[in-house]
């Protein structure tokens, strides 16, 4: 349900909620949040409420420091669980300059913008069903699983079943809807998934997830991690987002005429995408970790392909059912969850957006097992990989004119700047397996 400011007045009181949460995040997605009460909640419709952007990651310096969280009424809700028996309301803010004016380093404002964007193009909407995993470990420094399950395991009764089944009814209570819900590859690995939505309240829906995930594993003494690849030898976790575009009701990328029933214009976004997947790996794959990920051998694409039932290909076409020809869209598998969504799906759609205005070809999909192929094999087909690592991917992004006008400069030159200070740092380590190896023979 969509509130207005005069609902969320209405419901605090009759419900006696007696603080809400205004929540958004920073640039790398890291939720952010502070409590007000309900008197203040007039003057926070009316005005918005004043923060120090100074201390957030990637918003102002110092001398330009004064910030205005303005709540968005349409995100509304209770959440499931009390403090101290109160009960507590959230809402997601839109960041705004001291003139009232939108800032630009905001993640969910660059949503916005590039959602205009599509429907200047005659898309009124872009939908979104992404397909979180994620782990579940005793806490936050010893990864030992919880099972021992594998793919759609149908384990006993165990902790992570009744964690997973316990999130879900928190998300239901709080309006996300879930479709399926399942054991993944990895021990003690999960993943649950989310009904496709408009894109900017998908973002706002994983931020959610993410929260009440973590919430009801630590209510329980456990931790749960969206940390792209905790183990090694064992799969990592992926952000699996499927998309599409429609206008006025109707699905653009299908056409009962054409091949595998794709549109032109589905054809063209798929081409886009493939076009800048490097150039913003660094946005959908923002951390050292997320290159551990991006292995042969554990299911996460490397190379940039598509393919209808291919699911060693960075972009996966579900296959077409007759009656279902709303439900046609492409589902790029190279995400990891600890992403920031609104960023994420934004460098998505202006990557697709981009191919279809320059009418971009996708080549023939790619349907035999790419990690099977020799490296000349897939030279003569013109088949690239992601970038290997954060270093190769912030090189890669530094170039790219589309993400920078994506993004706008603030969030572009904000994110090269964090990025590079994570590599270097990174890189300056000396690691555990480095002594190990090394060290008996050096």
């Amino acid at each position: 349900m969509s509130y207005v400011a005069e609902d969320v007045l209405r419901i605090v009181k009759e419900k006696n909620v007696r603080f809400i949460n205004l929540w958004f995040t920073d640039i790398l997605g890291m939720l952010k949040s502070f409590s007000i009460t309900i008197p203040e909640l007039d003057a926070a419709f009316e005005e918005g409420m004043g923060f120090d952007g100074s201390s957030i990651e990637g918003f102002t310096r110092i001398q330009e420091s004064d910030m205005i969280a303005f709540p968005d009424p349409s995100t509304f809700t209770i959440l499931p669980w009390t403090s101290n028996g109160m009960l507590i309301g959230r809402m997601f803010c839109d960041i705004l300059k001291p003139d009232g004016s939108p800032y630009d380093g905001d993640p969910r404002y660059c949503l916005k913008r590039n959602l205009e964007k599509a429907k200047s193009m005659g898309f009124d909407s872009f939908y979104i069903g992404p397909e979180l995993e994620f782990f579940y470990f005793p806490n936050d420094s010893d990864p030992t699983p919880l099972d021992k399950g594998g793919y759609f395991d149908h384990l006993p009764l165990d902790l992570g079943t009744d964690l997973r089944k316990e999130t879900i009814k928190s998300l239901e209570e709080l309006g996300i809807e879930v479709e399926y819900s399942h054991h993944e590859v990895g021990p003690s690995q999960h993943e649950i998934d989310l009904r496709y939505k408009d894109a900017l309240t998908m973002a706002d829906q994983v931020m959610t997830y993410k929260t009440v995930v973590k919430r009801i594993a630590y209510m329980r003494g456990y931790y749960a991690t969206f940390m792209p690849k905790p183990l090694f030898g064992e799969a990592g976790s992926g952000m699996h987002v499927h998309q599409s575009l429609f206008n006025e009701g109707s699905n653009m990328f299908y056409d009962k005429k054409k091949e595998f029933h794709l549109s032109n214009i589905c054809r063209n976004y798929i081409a886009g995408i493939m076009h800048h997947a490097r150039s913003f790996a660094s946005i959908t794959n923002q951390w050292v970790n997320s290159y551990k990920r991006l292995v042969p051998g554990y299911e996460a694409p490397v190379y940039i392909t598509w393919a209808t039932q291919n699911r060693s290909a960075m972009i996966r076409v579900p296959n077409y059912k007759p009656g279902k020809e709303q439900s046609t869209r492409i589902e790029l598998r190279s995400p990891d969850p600890a992403c920031n969504p609104y960023l994420a799906f934004s460098v998505m759609l202006r990557s697709g957006l981009d191919g279809i205005e320059k009418k971009m070809k996708s080549p023939a999909p790619s349907d035999n097992n790419i990690y099977e192929m020799t490296s000349t094999e897939r030279e003569k087909q013109g088949i690239f990989s992601l970038p290997e690592s954060l270093a190769e991917a912030i090189h890669v992004t530094k170039k790219s004119d589309l993400i920078r006008d994506c993004l706008g400069d603030h969030i572009f030159e904000q994110l090269i700047r964090n990025k590079t200070i994570i590599w270097e740092e990174h890189r300056a380590q000396v690691t555990p397996h480095e002594v190990s190896k090394y060290l008996p023979l050096l």
